[in-house]
């Protein structure tokens, strides 16, 4: 397990990617919430101390245990599924950051539970993030998030314990005198590839590799963002494409754990923006399920690239945070489906009504489900203009 400072270290990083991930500065009696797995308890502990020390207001919340997740989805009725206690929107529309301490006992607890009464729980509690959202793109609210390690996640990753706390340790930089440095280096050196990325004029990506064939068109007044201190670690950059004109084959063939559930080899066929054909080695009733949540959930929310250089992480960790930033021997790209981030517009995010999202093709769903592939690929840029452009090979841009 990490040392005593290591989770010091960890929490001064996660810290820094809480108000970088702000675009106004974090004051006095801001309130922040921290919500955490039990097996997180000694980090929630540490955040609560730097956060008063701060001069603002930690909110402490632990998170369901799995006996009690399963408990719920087994025993609530439709009503018990959508309910909202009071005070929460209230809260939610005070909130000034978050930060989410995720270290799950079980990944597969959920593993017989109708998916659709996940969905229902997921699409009541919609409303609440989208108040999130919307303080977001007015500057008044940050948020980040990590993962610690837990004897289900090394025994699901097919690693032991030190093995997964290493690999924890590695990518984000705790074996450093000055993580938080690390972390700044990083964070100018994805300025400039993010710069170059958006000095094109793109009309659709091109993701070609052994199992996926798929177009992507980023679509009008689109940036690429990342590195913006949202997720510990993240070294991805992506963006929130134009659904409607997602087209072709993508094959997630690294595995994943979605709630309760394990997927492997998901394989979906998009026409006209929609996932038509959903296909997978394991979990593809889940899968389907999941799909049918909204209108939204079987179209393209983000398509995410991750350079090799900048990620440490060399092994399945059984946790999307880690494994949707997978660096390896060709780093990663991953799509997904679901709900789209709208800081990837260009202009003033708090300034995008619905109809506004709408009209220029940002998905909205209840889902937002991260399938990654890890395989070696070419992603060309096909220019406005005619000309075209690799931007990414072999798990690095080109830049």
């Amino acid at each position: 397990m990490l040392t005593d400072t290591q989770l010091q270290k960890y929490a001064d990083v996660l810290l820094w990617g809480l108000q970088t991930s702000r675009r106004d500065k974090f004051k006095k009696n801001d309130m922040v919430l921290i919500r955490y797995d039990l097996e997180a308890v000694k980090t929630a502990e540490r955040l609560q101390g730097k956060i008063l020390d701060m001069g603002m207001h930690p909110i402490l919340r632990p998170g369901l245990t799995s006996v009690m997740e399963r408990i719920f989805f087994e025993k609530a009725n439709n009503r018990q599924l959508v309910f909202e206690p009071p005070g929460e929107k209230e809260l939610f529309e005070r909130l000034n950051g978050s930060i989410y301490l995720h270290a799950p006992e079980s990944l597969t607890h959920l593993s017989d539970i109708d998916p659709s009464k996940i969905g229902k729980t997921a699409v009541a509690r919609k409303p609440l993030r989208d108040i999130l959202d919307k303080r977001e793109e007015m500057g008044a609210f940050g948020w980040t998030l990590c993962m610690l390690p837990t004897p289900e996640l090394a025994k699901q990753a097919n690693l032991t314990l030190r093995q997964y706390t290493n690999q924890i340790i590695k990518a984000c930089y705790l074996n450093r005198d000055d993580p938080v440095q690390e972390w700044k280096t990083i964070y100018r050196q994805a300025v400039a590839l993010k710069k170059w990325m958006n000095g094109m004029d793109v009309k659709y990506y091109h993701v070609e590799s052994k199992n996926v064939d798929l177009r992507i068109t980023p679509g009008q007044h689109r940036k690429w963002i990342g590195l913006s201190g949202h997720n510990i670690p993240s070294f991805e950059i992506f963006l929130s494409p134009d659904w409607r004109g997602t087209q072709g084959v993508y094959v997630a063939n690294q595995p994943c754990f979605r709630s309760g559930n394990y997927v492997q080899g998901l394989r979906l066929a998009f026409k006209n923006g929609r996932a038509i054909q959903v296909e997978a080695e394991k979990g593809r009733d889940f899968a389907v399920k999941l799909l049918a949540m909204d209108k939204g959930a079987c179209r393209v929310g983000e398509f995410s690239l991750t350079d090799k250089r900048f990620s440490k992480i060399d092994r399945f960790m059984a946790n999307t945070l880690f494994d949707e930033n997978y660096g390896g021997r060709y780093g990663n790209c991953h799509i997904a489906l679901g709900a789209s981030y709208s800081d990837t517009y260009d202009g003033k995010p708090a300034r995008l009504t619905p109809k506004r999202k709408m009209s220029l093709g940002f998905n909205d769903s209840a889902l937002h489900w991260d399938l990654v592939n890890t395989e070696k690929k070419t992603v060309t840029a096909h220019l406005t203009s005619g000309g075209k452009v690799i931007v990414y090979e072999n798990g690095m841009f080109k830049y």
